[in-house]
Formats: C-alpha cells, sequence, structure tokens
C-alpha cells in the first residue's frame, strides 16, 4: 500500500507541470484511475451486500416456511436499495469521466 501511495505522490508532480497539456493528461488518467476504482469498489460491496441478504432470508425462510414470500418481498425492497447505491457510484464514476470540471 505504501509503494502505490509512493507512487501516486511521485507522479503527481506531473499535474504541477507548467505545461497544461501534461497536467491535463494527468488529471484524465486520475480520472480514469478513479473512476475505475469507484465502480470497482462499489461492485463488490454490492455484491458482498446482496449475498448477505440473499443468505438470510434463505435461513429466515428455511426456519418459517410460512414467512417465506414476506420475506421475499422484503429481500426484493433490500436488493433495489443496495443495487441504487451501486448505480449512483456508476452515476459519479461517468461524470468524473465525460463530464469533470476540473479538465476545464
Amino acid at each position: 500500500m505504501k509503494k502505490i501511495l509512493f507512487l501516486l505522490v511521485a507522479l503527481s508532480a506531473a499535474a504541477f507541470a507548467n505545461d497544461g497539456e501534461v497536467a491535463n493528461q494527468t488529471l484524465k488518467a486520475y480520472s480514469m484511475l478513479a473512476a475505475g476504482l469507484a465502480i470497482g469498489t462499489a461492485a463488490l460491496g454490492g455484491a458482498i451486500g446482496m449475498g448477505s441478504t440473499a443468505a438470510a432470508t434463505i435461513a429466515g425462510t428455511a426456519r418459517n416456511p410460512g414467512l417465506g414470500a414476506k420475506l421475499m418481498t422484503t429481500m426484493f425492497i433490500a436488493l433495489a436499495m443496495i443495487e441504487a447505491q451501486v448505480i449512483y457510484a456508476l452515476v459519479i464514476a461517468l461524470i468524473a469521466l465525460y463530464a469533470n470540471p476540473y479538465l476545464g
């Protein structure tokens, strides 16, 4: 982790260079990196949350089969909320890539 942080700090010198084109290209590269990390992290978190939700619903249905339909409805609502967070991350990543206000 320290090596990655050091590499990012070392490469950020290009962002503060006098040449505007070099700084612009560096900012685009960092925007692409940030968008990729944001989508990857959001997808990973969403997948973990969806898996936990499904596992809890299956366990609850196995314990009390009479509540299966009610648990399934609640699970679908929870899955929709989890997926909404991943979609928000996608929107932010697309803004960082295509409508970045810092690329001026």
